[in-house]
C-alpha cells in the first residue's frame, strides 16, 4: 500500500492506527499510523507549549544581571554591558571603588532587573546607556543617595537628573559614602 492506511474493517483511514508503506526514494519503510486525534497530536501541542514558553518574553521587559563590572556597569543577558545613565562611580585604584562596586552588586547582582531608555541607544564604548530598575528602585539613583555615585548629567540623556542632583546634595550634606572624610565607608 502507499499512501493513507486504511481500515480494512471499516473503510476509513482515520480511526485505528494500522502499519502501512510509504516508498521514499526507492526505499520502503513501515512506518506506524497514528489517529488523527491520538498521541501524535498530544505530542506536537506539548513541544508547542514548550517552545512558546521558552521563547516568551520576560515578565515587564526584564532582564537578568550576569554580572557587575565596577560600580556604574553591568552585564546583562544576552551579553550586553550596560553603563547607568546620569551617574560616574569612582574607577579601580580611586578612592570608594571597591565600596561602590560592591554597593552595585549588592543592589542588581543575580537579579531581574528593568532597563529604561531615555534618548541615547549606546555611549562611543557600544554600551547600552540606560536606568536600572529593581522593583521600584532607581540603582542609579540608590548610588548617588548613599553618596557612592556622583550625579553627572551626560546630554541629552538627562530624564531623572534632577532627582539625581537632589540626592547628590542629601548625600554630601549627610557625609555619606564618598562625601565622608577620611576613608570610605562600607555602605
Amino acid at each position: 500500500m502507499h499512501g493513507e492506511p486504511v481500515n480494512p474493517s471499516t473503510g476509513s483511514g482515520r480511526t485505528e492506527a494500522i502499519p502501512f508503506v510509504v516508498n521514499l526514494s526507492n526505499h520502503e519503510r513501515l512506518i506506524r499510523s497514528q489517529p488523527l486525534c491520538g498521541r501524535g497530536i498530544s505530542v506536537i501541542l506539548s513541544l508547542a507549549l514548550i517552545v512558546l514558553l521558552a521563547c516568551a518574553p520576560t515578565p515587564a521587559g526584564l532582564v537578568s544581571v550576569l554580572r557587575v563590572i565596577d560600580g556604574d556597569t553591568i552585564v546583562v543577558a544576552g551579553d550586553a554591558r550596560v553603563r547607568y545613565i546620569g551617574v560616574d562611580t569612582p574607577e579601580v585604584g580611586e578612592r570608594c571603588a571597591p565600596e561602590a562596586t560592591g554597593l552595585n552588586n549588592d543592589l542588581v547582582a543575580g537579579k531581574r532587573v528593568r532597563l529604561e531608555k531615555d534618548v541615547s541607544e549606546t555611549d562611543r564604548y557600544g554600551r547600552l546607556l540606560r536606568y536600572v530598575w529593581v522593583d521600584d528602585a532607581l540603582v542609579n539613583a540608590e548610588l548617588v543617595r548613599l553618596g557612592y555615585a556622583r550625579a553627572v548629567a551626560y546630554p541629552p540623556d538627562t530624564k531623572h537628573q534632577a532627582t539625581l542632583a537632589r540626592l547628590q546634595s542629601e548625600a554630601q550634606a549627610a557625609q555619606r559614602g564618598m562625601w565622608a572624610s577620611g576613608p570610605c565607608p562600607e555602605p
